[in-house]
């Protein structure tokens, strides 16, 4: 038989190419991790010389980013009217919010006690510390007036989650109830929420060299010493976070969900990866998309329902974090806090953190309502921020995930209690 022939005389498979082998055929977050580690790398090699590659980073946020306001909007408008029934989005909805609730209490309750436990603020010197002064925090009011738009096309424009959120289930609603007239409209969205997924995964393949880039700049602007300041303050937010992710969030898979855990924390790393490179939300938000209906098995009626709200509703590691910046500055400045003080602070936190825009450092616009409520003077907040302000960009990539993983938790508890839950998925290892 001849040497090039086999299988009665067919051809042999080609030899997958070089970057095929090497690059493509490679799952994304090992990509992801590989480029996380070489960036930290790179980052202490080059010193400050690694500023330089920060453009190429902030070009991937701005591409990922870009996609974020089309893909809500076109998936909630999809998913909505794929229910046909619009008593099924107040089921799904109520159940999200209420889990959402129960998920950012208890973050504000992890803050507190290691907050309580590190004492991050013990003996802290403010001196040589220069203010910085921040606007006053919206309102309870500004927030719930933010969710409508006075004009959609604005909202879509300046990123306004919240009004393109409202603005997308009215649309959807509709559809359904106008009928047959609206079926074109509503092929035509389901049409487009798929072309904004696979612009997405366009986008994913040069997630490992925006998270080298970003990582990098990080590691050589700021280096590892940068956690020396504020070891302390680092080890609670860590704590925490390492607590409300594994014992709250799997917890509400395992109790509530009745499912087993490691399968959610195998297929979530995608995005879990994003997420801690990028310190947004809204820029993690389609590929937690992605994940949840690709990895997950999470429908796409309870995704594009589920994980746009979370983005701007549940944010787990702001509250953590703002609770713990809480008993800091009250422990820097001596305050004696009592009972009440500490559930009123814990109320605030949780209301304030809600709507927060899902962006890098937005957690510090919300620190003066909260230290509001313990008598912290405006002059008091602007050391606090001064002091925290050139720390944070680290700090932000570790509260961001539990932002996350809340959603995606969240997420497919809400679809196992609507039977909108693809079992053979969840249990499968994702195929790349």
């Amino acid at each position: 038989m001849p040497s090039d022939t086999v299988n009665g005389g067919a051809p042999p498979p080609a030899r997958p190419s070089f970057l095929r082998r090497w690059w493509f055929d490679v799952v994304l977050w090992k990509r992801i991790l590989a480029a996380l580690v070489l960036g930290a790398i790179a980052g202490l090699i080059l010193g400050e010389a690694a500023g330089s590659l920060r453009w190429i980073g902030e070009l991937f946020i701005r591409l990922i980013r870009m996609v974020v306001v089309p893909l809500v909007f076109l998936s909630i408008v999809s998913g909505v009217a794929a229910m046909g029934d619009p008593r099924r989005l107040g089921s799904i909805g109520g159940r999200t919010l209420f889990l959402y609730a129960c998920t950012t209490v208890t973050a504000v309750v992890m803050g507190l006690s290691f907050g309580a436990l590190f004492q991050p603020g013990v003996g802290v010197d403010f001196a040589g510390v220069a203010p910085q002064k921040l606007g006053p925090p919206p309102s309870a009011t500004d927030h719930l007036m933010g969710i409508v738009p006075l004009n959609p096309f604005e909202a879509f424009a300046e990123g306004q989650l919240l009004g393109v959120i409202f603005f997308s289930v009215l649309l959807g609603v509709a559809i359904p109830v106008v009928g047959e007239r609206a079926e074109p409209i509503r092929r035509i969205f389901e049409g487009g929420a798929e072309m904004m997924l696979f612009i997405t995964r366009m986008v994913m393949e040069v997630a490992p060299f925006g998270v080298f880039a970003l990582v990098a700049w990080v590691a050589g602007t700021m280096g590892v010493a940068v956690f020396g300041h504020v070891l302390l303050i680092a080890a609670a937010l860590l704590s925490a976070c390492v607590v409300q992710v594994l014992v709250i969030h799997g917890g509400l898979l395992k109790v509530v969900a009745r499912l087993p855990v490691l399968p959610f924390f195998r297929d979530i790393s995608d995005a879990v990866m994003v997420a801690f490179s990028t310190s947004s939300s809204a820029a993690t938000l389609p590929v937690a998309m992605r994940v949840a209906e690709k990895n997950l098995g999470v429908s796409h009626i309870v995704a594009s329902t589920a994980l746009p709200i979370g983005t701007t509703a549940c944010l787990d590691g702001t509250a953590i974090y703002v609770a713990i910046l809480a008993m800091f500055t009250a422990q820097a400045f001596g305050i004696e806090l009592t009972a009440s003080q500490l559930l009123i602070a814990g109320l605030t936190t949780a209301m304030v953190t809600i709507g927060t825009a899902p962006v890098p450092s937005a957690s510090l616009f919300t620190l003066a309502a909260v230290l509001a409520t313990l008598g912290v003077t405006p002059e008091q907040t602007a050391l606090v921020v001064g002091f925290i302000l050139p720390f944070d960009r680290p700090l932000d990539m570790t509260r961001t995930v539990p932002n996350n993983t809340a959603d995606l938790a969240v997420a497919v508890t809400v679809a196992k209690w609507e039977g909108e839950l693809d079992l053979a998925a969840y249990y499968a290892k994702p195929v790349e």
